[in-house]
């Protein structure tokens, strides 16, 4: 396991690598939600610090990502650094600066991709529904190029460098981007939500028919899907998914049921049934990627 980047006001790595020797398939997946890793500064600075965690938090999706790369041998990427301090599904210029102290960085502009910040949940989420305001103050502009430096910026490099190496190897690279979601609300009555939404960016961050196989693959086994709504993915897929370059990236939202207690607070029974489901997905994915290659053989089965 490989820990890098730092919580600020923690002696800890911002996010962890778990990779195999030799990674059984092209695939990395991640959990950028699912950190846990508060500093005491930062939970005091919240109004109402344990139902804004539980909001904000993907809560243990990086567990649940974990046993999906055992399962697979795929390479993983978990962050540790809890949502509330920085969003790593987030651009580094989606932010509401009313929130910095001091004038706002000369050229710094909200992202043309993802203005979040504005809804509330940019860069440093600033309120949630529900709850409001989530901080009694604002923060110096030294603390967020801080988390920017110790979170952001390895935590993608890491991504990006894991994922060339998958390509190198294997002549094709997929993310997978594991995020969970709370459960959809019917439009009548009689609808059926789906308990997992895919997320390519509209076709931008993905081959079609890697879309196409986790859809198949999760209607086959009777499970409700959707696709890019509510969800179509955010900053981690505009940046790293790149199909003309053979590198592609899925967003997979689950649905907290599927894993979680009543409360939402801890795991349930159903957790090692939702990751085998996860694993056999994951498995398909890299079959297609892999029949994807030249003559249906990837790098890796040509050595």
């Amino acid at each position: 396991m490989i820990e890098t980047g730092r919580v600020p006001g923690l002696d800890t790595p911002a996010f962890r690598v778990v990779s195999p020797d030799r990674p059984a398939l092209p695939v990395l997946i991640a959990a950028p939600h699912g950190g846990r890793a508060y500093p005491e500064a930062l939970s005091e600075r919240m109004r109402v610090p344990d139902a804004t965690k539980l909001r904000l938090e993907d809560r243990y999706v990086d567990r649940l990502a974990e046993e999906v790369a055992n399962q697979t041998g795929a390479v993983l990427i978990a962050a540790n650094a809890p949502r509330a301090m920085l969003d790593l599904n987030r651009a580094p210029d989606d932010m509401d600066w009313t929130m910095v102290s001091g004038e706002k960085p000369a050229g710094k502009q909200h992202s043309l991709a993802n203005r979040r910040a504005r809804t509330g949940l940019g860069l440093v989420p600033r309120r949630i529904s529900g709850i409001g305001e989530i901080w009694r103050d604002r923060l110096s502009s030294a603390e967020l190029d801080d988390r920017i430096a110790a979170i952001h910026a390895p935590y993608h490099a890491a991504v990006a460098t894991i994922l060339r190496d998958i390509r190198t190897r294997w002549g094709a690279a997929l993310l997978v981007d594991l995020h969970s979601m709370p459960p959809l609300r019917r439009r009548h009555p009689s609808d059926v939500t789906a308990e997992f939404v895919l997320g390519d960016r509209f076709g931008a961050s993905c081959d079609p028919m890697i879309s196409a196989t986790a859809i198949g693959y999760l209607s086959g086994k009777d499970r409700p899907v959707a696709h890019n709504r509510p969800y179509a993915g955010g900053y981690v897929l505009d940046r790293h998914g790149r199909p003309s370059l053979d590198i592609h990236a899925l967003q997979v939202e689950v649905c907290r049921t599927l894993y979680l207690d009543r409360r939402g607070e801890g795991l349930s029974a159903r957790m090692p049934m939702t990751a085998r489901l996860l694993a056999g997905m994951v498995r398909a994915l890299a079959d297609e990627l892999n029949r994807q290659q030249s003559g249906g053989r990837s790098a890796e089965a040509a050595e």
